[in-house]
């Protein structure tokens, strides 16, 4: 039978694996007793399969030169570039993660937040409780027709554009790596920011995308428009996005800040066309339960010989987050 370990933070575990779930590894490969959140001594010796998390230790050279079996590692989260080194496609250790299942969570918040954001409910629901009177019937709400631009034709921008097809909605999709994607017009990067009542960024961030929202995107944008962030808050010139708020000309909904979380004082915690949530578009509570659905799926998968449904690959590695 297969010798496997779990490598994670303790928290990690606890929040992801459940007794279910462990019992369900156990009937598919060896799983060692406890949690590794170190590799001190010579925990991997035997170990043929990693089931990683958050808080995993790198697999660097060290690690991997005692873990001379190991040969794949499944990973219970979305992002595996904390753990999973160079090293590790030298060896060529097939790899995989629950980044699939991660995307449901996020992508039905997206949705949640365009649809909302066309009705302005959550100003609305505001000034009903401070006003107690209702507003006459506007014109400059409501989401037929509107535009919804999708920066990243990603995992996660790829849900929302299958999340948004049912409704009467004009779609544009901007991502200079991703042939034509099904529901939605290919644009131009500026042609997406000018053209979209909606910008939802689902960019990963890298060197090169840091900043990629910048002050002249920021300001082709429509009177009004609401700009979307689930992805990382350095994606997008904050400073810029800020004074555009403050001045009432656009509408943020962002799940995460650069840093995480903005100083006390920043401007963008009090601005009314601002709404900050603390990075909980990912999956949380019991949405952990499709993380350690897909995990298993893909362990078993493995250990009868059939290779992962959602493998990772090395050259794809500088794409995605």
């Amino acid at each position: 039978m297969i010798r496997a370990a779990l490598a994670m933070s303790r928290d990690a575990a606890h929040a992801v694996l459940d007794n279910e779930t462990l019992t369900e590894l156990r009937g598919l490969v060896d799983l060692t007793e406890g949690v590794l959140d170190d590799f001190a001594g010579d925990p991997l010796r035997d170990v043929e399969l990693l089931v990683t998390g958050w808080g995993c230790p790198p697999l660097d050279a060290a690690a991997l030169a005692a873990a001379p079996k190991l040969r794949a590692i499944v990973h219970t989260a979305g992002s595996v570039r904390a753990h999973v080194t160079e090293a590790c496609w030298d060896r060529g250790i097939e790899v995989t993660s629950a980044a699939a299942a991660n995307a449901v969570p996020v992508a039905e918040y997206t949705l949640a937040m365009i649809l909302l954001s066309g009705k302005r409910v959550l100003e609305r629901a505001r000034e009903y409780r401070e006003n107690r009177t209702r507003d006459d019937w506007l014109r400059d709400v409501g989401n037929y027709r509107r535009t919804v631009g999708i920066l990243s034709a990603s995992m996660i921008g790829r849900r929302v554009i299958e999340l948004l097809r049912p409704h009467d909605l004009r779609i544009l999709v901007h991502d200079p790596y991703a042939g034509d994607v099904e529901g939605a017009e290919r644009v131009g990067l500026a042609e997406l920011f000018a053209r979209s009542d909606v910008v939802s960024v689902h960019t990963p961030l890298l060197p090169e995308t840091r900043g990629l929202v910048s002050r002249s995107l920021i300001a082709s944008m429509r009177p009004d428009a609401v700009l979307i962030n689930t992805a990382r808050g350095a994606v997008v010139d904050q400073d810029a996005l800020a004074e555009a708020t403050g001045a009432g000309r656009l509408r943020a909904i962002l799940d995460v800040t650069d840093p995480e979380v903005l100083p006390p004082a920043h401007p963008l915690w009090d601005d009314p066309h601002v709404l900050i949530t603390p990075h909980l578009a990912g999956s949380q509570g019991n949405e952990m339960g499709r993380l350690a659905a897909l995990a298993v799926a893909e362990v078993a998968r493995w250990a009868a010989g059939d290779g992962f449904a959602h493998p990772l690959h090395r050259d794809r590695m500088g794409l995605i987050a």
